[in-house]
């Protein structure tokens, strides 16, 4: 049996490295700690000593209560990251609350390290996500009531809209204890510096002025 070339075993390697997100963790836990003292540096956060972590670092109690939705899109996005959660590190999961008033929208947004499953508590959500380029950037949408769930993929833009007359909850699970959030229009007018009026013009083939009015305006983050 001849054996495979070096160079295809290493391209092998590569690939399966490129395609891993959240390393598999080498330890049953490994509690994000701030404090460097005495700890241990992994998937981005020093880790505390496993035998001086407690029950308590592995509770979230930031979804009791309601995200206040009164603002200019009427959702609040109460996240449960690694950053909130201490003890997701190293396992690669994370949640959301998403809180909606009626009318309320979870604009347009990537999370480029994770993909994410959305399930209706409460109320009834329009959510869809678009393509990349390669498939001539689809949309697929549907509306979801309670008890119902949609996945979005990976890295593609995807959106929730509250279409009733009630105040609407959802909570998602994401595959990656930080998978990082891009929200489109913020990112595109609210960029610091800002972006080149020349070159907003020139990839939305719009006026001057509306990028102009686009960039003065107050683009408001619900996470």
């Amino acid at each position: 049996m001849k054996s495979l070339p070096v160079s295809l075993l290493i391209l092998a390697l590569a690939t399966a490295t490129a395609f891993a997100y959240d390393p598999s963790p080498l330890q049953d836990i490994c509690v994000a700690i701030n404090d460097p003292k005495s700890a241990v540096f992994v998937n981005g956060e020093f880790c505390k000593d496993p035998k001086q972590a407690n029950a308590d670092d592995f509770v979230f109690m930031g979804f009791r209560k309601p995200g206040n939705t009164a603002n200019p899109l009427g959702s609040k996005v109460t996240p449960a990251t690694v950053m909130e959660f201490p003890g997701l590190n190293t396992l690669g999961i994370s949640m959301a609350r998403i809180d909606f008033a009626p009318g309320g929208l979870n604009p347009p947004h990537t999370h480029p390290r994770g993909t994410e499953v959305l399930v209706v508590i409460e109320g009834i959500l329009l959510v869809g996500f678009v393509t990349s380029n390669q498939l001539n950037n689809t949309l697929f949408t549907k509306v979801l009531y309670k008890g119902e769930v949609f996945v979005f993929p990976i890295g593609l833009i995807h959106f929730q809209f509250n279409t009733g007359k009630t105040p609407a909850l959802a909570f998602a699970g994401l595959s990656s204890q930080n998978p990082g959030v891009i929200t489109i229009a913020n990112s595109v007018f609210r960029a610091k510096p800002p972006i080149s009026v020349d070159v907003l013009t020139k990839a939305f083939q719009v006026d001057r002025k509306v990028v102009d009015y686009l960039q003065a305006q107050f683009w408001y983050d619900n996470n």
